[in-house]
C-alpha cells in the first residue's frame, strides 16, 4: 500500500480570489459536493467571519453529508490583546460547526511588524492561544504558516519559533505557506525536510502559489522532502497568477511518484471535474493545461502520429484514460496517412477502402486550410467533411436561401432580421426570427426552420462564438474564420464556416452545428439496434 498524501483543496476560498473567478452559493455546494465525489480529503470552504456568502455556505452544508471529505473553515489567528473567546472571527470559525479548521498565523517579521504592527511576542501568543483555544474545542487544527518561506530566509530563527508554538499548542497540521510564490524547489526542498526532522510526529503540509510558474515543482518537491499534505485549487485557480494546479499535483504523486493522493480508481474523474469547474466558473477550459487539458495528448506531426499508432509511450507520458483524458489525433495542412487514418478510425464513417480514398480527403482537407479553415480547433466541421468525400453523408436538409436584414434609424436600436427558405424531405419551409444581431437572427431563422423535423435539436445551444480574421491587410474586405461551440447538455462540439462575408462563415459554421447533432443521434439510434 504506497503512502498516503492529504489533498486540501483551497478552490472556495482562494481559488476565488483569482481574477474573474466568483461562485454564487448553489456553486459552491455544487463544487463541494463534486469535490468529495472526486476524493479530495479537506475541502476549505471559505471564512465564515469575512462575509455574508461564506456564512451561507456554511449553514447549508450543516445538511449535506460529505462521503468522504471533511469540510474545513478558514481564518485567522485571534486579534491583537483580545482573547479567542471575545474574537468574533474565532467564534464564527466555531459556528461554522466544521471538523476541521484552518487558520493562517504570521510566520514573517517583516509582516509582523509592518502588516500586523504588533511586537514579535505577541504574534507568539496570537498563535498559540489561537490554536489552544480550538483544540480544547475539539477541532483538528490545520495551521497555514503564512509567508514561511520568506520569514525563514530573512529571519529563520523566528520563523522556527512560530512553528514551534503552533506545535506546543497543538496543531496537527503545519501548512508552510510560499505566500508570494517567489521560493524555488530547491529551496522548498531543503527547508521543508528541515521542518519534518523538526517535527517528525507533526504532519507538515505546503501551500504554494505559482508566481514563479514553480507551484506545482515546488508542491511535488515539498512532498519529497517529507511534506504529507498539499493545498492548492482545481486548474489553479487563485490570486495573481493563481495557486498550486492540483490538476498536475495529483497525478504526478499518484503515477510518478508512487504516493496515494487520490485513490486509484477516481483518479479518472480528474478530468471531467476540471471541466467542471470551469463551468461552474463560466470560463472556457485551458486546452494547454497539463494532463487535463484539450491539447495534453494532441498530436499533429505526421510522424508523432505514425509511432503513437505503434506504441503510445513514443510521444506520451502517461495513459490518457488513466486521469480520464483522451488521446487526440490533429488534421491540418501539416498532416500525413498516418493522421488521417488514426483520425478515421475514431470516426463513425465508410470503411476507408484504398490510399486513393486517403489522399482524396487529405488534399480536401489542405485545400481548405489553405483558403483559412483549421480543422484541429473545429472537429466536428471535419467529420463532417469526411463523410462528404467519402460518401457517407446524409444531407438532413437543403438550403434554398437566406436573407438578413438590418434597420437602424437615428436615435433608434438596429433591428434585425433574417428570413431562410430550405427543404426537407421535399417539404418546403420559409421561417424569418428577429435576433441581437445578423448572425443571431440566422440562427433564431434557421433553428426555427430546422427544428419542427428534427425536435431534438430544442436541447441544443450556442455557447461560444469566435472570430478571427485572417487576412489583416485586406481591412473589411478580410477573409474570415467563424468557430461556434455547442452543446445538447451531453456532447460538446466546435463548428467552423469561413469566408470574406462574415454572415456567410457564421451560416456555414451554424449549418455544421446542426447537423453534426443530428448526426450524433443518427449514431446513437444505430447504436441501439
Amino acid at each position: 500500500m504506497s503512502e498516503k498524501v492529504y489533498i486540501f483543496d483551497t478552490l472556495l476560498r482562494d481559488g476565488e480570489q483569482g481574477e474573474n473567478v466568483s461562485f454564487a452559493l448553489p456553486d459552491k455546494i455544487a463544487i463541494a459536493q463534486k469535490l468529495d465525489e472526486f476524493g479530495i480529503d479537506y475541502i476549505e470552504g471559505g471564512w465564515p467571519g469575512s462575509n455574508p456568502k461564506a456564512v451561507a455556505f456554511f449553514r447549508e452544508m450543516k445538511n449535506i453529508t460529505l462521503r468522504y471529505s471533511r469540510l474545513v473553515a478558514f481564518g485567522s489567528t485571534r486579534r491583537r490583546d483580545t482573547s479567542p473567546a471575545d474574537d468574533k472571527n474565532i467564534q464564527a470559525l466555531l459556528e461554522a460547526e466544521t471538523p476541521t479548521i484552518a487558520i493562517f498565523g504570521k510566520s514573517w517579521d517583516l509582516h509582523v511588524k509592518e502588516a500586523l504592527k504588533v511586537s514579535l511576542e505577541e504574534n507568539l501568543r496570537m498563535v498559540t492561544d489561537s490554536v489552544s483555544y480550538l483544540k480544547d474545542k475539539g477541532k483538528e487544527l490545520i495551521f497555514d504558516a503564512e509567508h514561511f518561506f520568506d520569514g525563514y530566509k530573512e529571519n529563520r530563527q523566528y520563523a522556527m519559533q512560530v512553528l514551534e508554538h503552533a506545535v506546543q499548542a497543538g496543531a496537527d497540521v503545519l501548512s508552510l505557506c510560499d505566500t508570494n510564490g517567489g521560493s524555488l524547489p530547491h529551496e522548498i526542498e531543503a527547508i521543508v525536510h528541515e521542518v519534518c526532522q523538526r517535527y517528525p510526529d507533526t504532519t507538515v503540509g505546503i501551500h504554494a502559489h505559482n508566481d514563479s510558474g514553480l507551484g506545482i515543482a515546488n508542491s511535488l518537491m515539498a512532498v519529497k522532502a517529507g511534506a504529507r499534505h498539499v493545498q492548492g485549487t482545481i486548474n489553479g485557480f487563485g490570486e495573481r497568477t493563481g495557486n498550486a494546479d492540483l490538476c498536475a499535483i495529483i497525478p504526478g504523486l499518484n503515477l510518478k511518484m508512487g504516493y496515494t493522493a487520490i485513490e486509484p480508481e477516481r483518479l479518472q474523474l480528474l478530468t471531467p471535474l476540471s471541466r467542471f469547474i470551469y463551468e461552474q466558473c463560466n470560463l472556457l477550459p485551458d486546452e494547454k493545461q497539463p494532463y487535463v487539458g484539450s491539447s495534453a495528448f494532441a498530436h499533429k506531426g505526421g510522424i508523432h502520429v505514425s509511432a503513437v499508432q505503434k506504441n503510445p509511450r513514443t510521444y506520451e507520458h502517461i495513459e490518457p484514460t488513466h486521469i480520464g483524458n483522451e488521446r487526440r489525433i490533429l488534421i491540418s495542412e501539416l498532416a500525413g496517412r498516418s493522421n488521417f487514418i488514426a483520425k478515421a478510425s475514431t470516426f463513425k464513417v465508410a470503411e476507408l477502402k484504398s490510399d486513393e480514398e486517403v489522399k482524396k480527403v487529405l488534399t480536401q482537407v489542405k485545400n481548405l486550410e489553405n483558403k483559412g479553415y483549421h480543422f484541429e480547433v473545429a472537429e466536428a466541421s471535419l467529420e463532417i467533411l469526411v463523410k462528404k468525400v467519402l460518401g457517407d453523408h446524409q444531407d438532413f436538409f437543403s438550403l434554398d436561401g437566406f436573407r438578413v436584414y438590418i434597420s437602424k434609424h437615428i436615435n433608434k436600436e438596429t433591428w434585425t432580421e433574417a428570413s431562410v427558405k430550405l427543404s426537407v424531405n421535399n417539404v418546403y419551409e420559409h421561417t424569418a426570427g428577429e435576433g441581437n444581431g445578423p448572425v443571431d437572427a440566422l440562427n433564431v431563422a434557421l433553428r426555427k426552420a430546422v427544428e419542427k423535423f428534427y425536435p431534438s435539436l430544442k436541447s441544443v445551444k450556442l455557447i461560444d462564438y469566435k472570430v478571427r480574421v485572417l487576412d489583416v491587410y485586406e481591412g473589411t474586405g478580410a477573409t474570415v474564420r467563424v468557430l461556434i461551440t455547442s452543446t445538447d447538455g451531453e456532447h460538446q462540439w466546435t463548428t467552423m464556416g469561413v469566408s470574406p462575408d462574415i454572415i456567410e462563415a457564421s451560416y456555414r459554421a451554424l449549418v455544421d452545428s446542426i447537423e453534426y447533432k443530428l448526426f450524433l443521434e443518427e449514431k446513437n439510434n444505430e447504436g441501439g439496434k
